[in-house]
């Protein structure tokens, strides 16, 4: 069985249900990265100035993605086993904190069911060969990168360089595309976005977006090869216009209130992992 769940070609049933219950738990921690990365990194920060000014660190207490326990924000009631179920915790809850019941964000267990419906859409698209279980790597890390980036603006180094790495290490026999596609197209997504955020600075004295954002199309070239990028920029560049004026019309957003540009290149990303290919195909019919 476990033979048969490892290696099963595309359209698999099986495989794709045990992805998705896999996705559910996957899901329930990449919620704490999300949430605590951004903390261990200020807390790091923090730390490291307080040295540098000869001052007491502000931070001597451990605090990482393992530990203290996860714990309402409101009360500091630690999360308990039965608490932390996947989705079913939530709704047995009703969305409250067992002991204060303050209201706990719907946005926990829409990244757990959004994991876990990536996660069976992947193997069953993919198989759950090497290339479906890489996809599944490529995409919790996108998903980390995505909310962290709405959240805070942010899209950590050691994220967007473990996504570059993996992607050039994943295609060294080939996974996705050809070694040098992939070198090429790491060079090239870093070169392309680092051009654009100059031009526009000169253009406007003022910057675009941030330094992660090339790193993280960096990392999608080296996945997906050089050939791809276009699309990702027209994709992440089409999605982003078209949630930047809705959010400029209707809910009022700022004109001068930046909008993180890293949640676009992931979904960016994935489509052009999923169907780039016949999406390249139709641009290139309809150019030419």
């Amino acid at each position: 069985m476990l033979d048969m769940l490892m290696s099963a070609p595309p359209g698999g049933i099986l495989p794709a249900v045990v992805a998705g219950i896999f996705g559910l738990l996957v899901g329930s921690f990449l919620n704490v990265v999300i949430h605590r990365m951004p903390r261990i990194m200020q807390r790091e920060w923090d730390n490291y100035a307080a040295h540098e000014n000869g001052q007491p660190l502000p931070h001597s207490d451990r605090y990482n993605l393992m530990i203290p326990r996860s714990a309402c924000p409101h009360c500091s009631h630690q999360i308990t086993a039965l608490e932390n179920i996947p989705v079913i915790s939530y709704l047995a809850l009703k969305g409250k904190c067992s002991k204060c019941k303050a209201s706990i964000s719907a946005r926990y267990p829409a990244i757990e069911l959004l994991t876990s419906v990536l996660s069976a859409f992947l193997i069953w698209h993919a198989g759950s060969g090497w290339a479906g279980l890489s996809a599944l790597v490529f995409t919790y890390l996108l998903i980390v990168m995505a909310f962290i980036d709405a959240d805070t603006q942010l899209l950590p180094d050691n994220l967007t360089f473990s996504l570059l790495w993996c992607g050039l290490l994943i295609n060294l026999n080939g996974t996705f595309v050809p070694l040098h596609s992939a070198v090429i197209g790491a060079v090239v997504g870093y070169l392309a976005l680092w051009t654009i955020y100059w031009l526009f600075k000169l253009a406007t004295r003022k910057e675009g977006m941030g330094y992660g954002d090339f790193k993280l199309l960096a990392a999608l070239g080296a996945w997906l090869g050089w050939s791809m990028l276009p699309i990702i920029i027209l994709l992440s560049s089409l999605v982003g216009a078209i949630v930047g004026i809705s959010l400029i019309i209707f809910a009022k957003h700022g004109r001068d209130i930046p909008i993180p540009f890293g949640p676009y290149l992931a979904a960016a990303g994935m489509i052009a992992m999923l169907y780039g290919k016949p999406i390249s195909q139709f641009v290139f019919n309809i150019l030419y």
